[in-house]
């Protein structure tokens, strides 16, 4: 059983990889590029590299929230369940959703693959996608920071105030990510700034409370 958890933690961390990397791709490189391009290149990009992407983007989510549920599973049988686990994973399930449910179906409408409003199809996938960029940083952290954070580690308790207070913001950036706007989520440095800083709040939090 224990070369099953390696083999399968090993591959979460090879399909996060792919999944997390493509998301930066999308909004640190190709949403700039996509500005810039000339017509010919824009039209070109759309038809060929973009759909090419995002099927490495969403299958790589896809394969880790699989591996994932199985090492959540793994970890709740061994006790070894606590907060920080708790808040990573729903942040990466949050995120997983994001790609399937909002970023997919409205990048299709926007790449002309399907019919539809393609403006606010756009806008839609963007903001998912931005909020998707947000909850990177913290998820990573609260992922890593389960086994590994001094001070904490498996067996840590689960369900306090702190937790609720957590998953509360969690639920308010998701529904922003949603049916909100942008803001600071704009550029680039604002959403890497905006992480970083969610990251050092949440942390703080479940630290400090």
């Amino acid at each position: 059983m224990d070369i099953i958890d390696f083999l399968v933690r090993w591959a979460h961390l090879l399909f996060g990889i792919t999944w997390i990397g493509m998301l930066y791709y999308f909004n640190f490189v190709q949403g700039g590029y996509f500005k810039a391009a000339s017509p010919e290149a824009l039209a070109d990009a759309k038809a060929k590299l973009a759909p090419s992407a995002l099927w490495w983007f969403r299958w790589g989510a896809m394969f880790t929230f699989i591996t994932g549920v199985y090492l959540l599973h793994y970890v709740g049988k061994i006790s070894a369940f606590n907060d920080y686990i708790a808040f990573g994973a729903l942040m990466g399930t949050l995120m997983f959703l994001n790609v399937w449910l909002v970023i997919w179906p409205n990048q299709k409408i926007a790449l002309g693959m399907v019919e539809g409003d393609a403006a606010a199809a756009g806008a839609k996938a963007l903001l998912a996608s931005r909020t998707n960029v947000l909850f990177s940083a913290p998820m990573a952290f609260g992922m890593l920071a389960g086994p590994h954070f001094i001070g904490q580690g498996y067996g840590t308790s689960t369900g306090g105030i702190d937790l609720w207070i957590v998953i509360a913001l969690i639920a308010l950036l998701e529904a922003n990510g949603l049916f909100g706007k942008q803001g600071p989520l704009t550029t680039v440095k604002g959403v890497i700034h905006c992480s970083l800083g969610l990251t050092a709040v949440i942390v703080a939090i479940l630290y400090f409370l």
